[in-house]
Order: C-alpha cells, then sequence, then structure tokens
C-alpha cells in the first residue's frame, strides 16, 4: 500500500469537514508531511556524462590506462572549442577549421586520465625510441604531456585508445 492509498484513505475515512479535507489535501500536495516525493524517471536524470575506468592495454602485462568515456555532448563540446571559423575567398563562404594540435591536446587531457605499468621495453613496441643504458623495467610515469606525446607518435596507442573510448560497453559491463 503506498503512502498515497493511506493518505486518501485518511481523507475519505476521517475527515468530515470539508475545511479540514482542503487543508489535508493542500498539505499534502505541498509536502508538509514529510514523505519522500519521488522525482518522474527519465533520460534525463539517468544520464551520466562521462565514466572513467581503468583497461588493460593488450599484450603489455601490467600496463594499464585510465581511460574516460565521453558522451555525444561532451565530444561536441570539445571539437566545437577546437573549431574556428575562416572565410573562403574562392567560394566566399565561412568554413570550419579544425586545430589538430588543440584537439590532440584537449582530447588527450579529456580522455586519457592516467596510466601505470607502462615500462621502457613497452616504449619499444609502440614507438621508435632509443632506450640503450637504460633498465627496460624502468616504468614511464603518466603526464599531460607524456600521454600527448604517445598520442602524436604512437599510431597502435593511438588508434587503440581512440577505438576503447569509442566502445560503450568498455564502460558500462560492471566497471
Amino acid at each position: 500500500m503506498t503512502y498515497q492509498k493511506i493518505i486518501l484513505d485518511i481523507m475519505v475515512f476521517h475527515c468530515y469537514n470539508c475545511a479540514y479535507l482542503v487543508e489535508i489535501v493542500s498539505a499534502f500536495y505541498n509536502n508538509k508531511f514529510g514523505f519522500i516525493m519521488s522525482e518522474q524517471v527519465s533520460l534525463k536524470t539517468l544520464m551520466k556524462p562521462s565514466k572513467t575506468v581503468e583497461i588493460d592495454f593488450p599484450g603489455m602485462p601490467h600496463f594499464s590506462v585510465e581511460l574516460c568515456y565521453l558522451g555525444r555532448d561532451e565530444l561536441l563540446k570539445l571539437r566545437k572549442r577546437c573549431v574556428t571559423n575562416k572565410f573562403n575567398r574562392k567560394t566566399h563562404q565561412p568554413e570550419e577549421v579544425l586545430d589538430e594540435e588543440k584537439f590532440l591536446v584537449e582530447y588527450v587531457k579529456a580522455v586519457i586520465k592516467g596510466w601505470s605499468g607502462l615500462k621502457l621495453s613497452y616504449l619499444e613496441e609502440l614507438l621508435l625510441v632509443d632506450t640503450e643504458g637504460l633498465d627496460p623495467d624502468t616504468e614511464l610515469g603518466y603526464s599531460q604531456e607524456e600521454a600527448e606525446m604517445l598520442m602524436r607518435n604512437s599510431n597502435p596507442f593511438d588508434e587503440w585508445v581512440t577505438q576503447t573510448v569509442g566502445e560503450l560497453e568498455n564502460f558500462t559491463k560492471g566497471k
């Protein structure tokens, strides 16, 4: 039995005075009884703009990356920050121009939140590096600049990040 049904029963059976009934109904609708009035469930109240999870990089044990899924609105806002309008003299129309460098910086900042376990030996599989004389088990710590450099220069890492972030199931299956 819901609290609305209980209130209705009280009003019907125990209220002999119409003025008193109006007061009770008014108090009920103004939530003066302290009942928790549940909101209507809607997609707007359920949606999350982003979610961050830690995902293992394939083929590199103990190397995991904290990736953030961005909803469509967040991606559009990110893109909009990186687009400028320029006048095309040939077509006499304004054109959108994407600043790719700015987009990379903003994208990395929004999507890659950190990593752990990135050994120097793994870097040799991701891009051309000179690690001669260095311990291959030394880990490269995360920083915004290191993430940008890796995204800019490593096709396998860039492709993996982009593909992984684009797959919603990576962020919804019990993570």
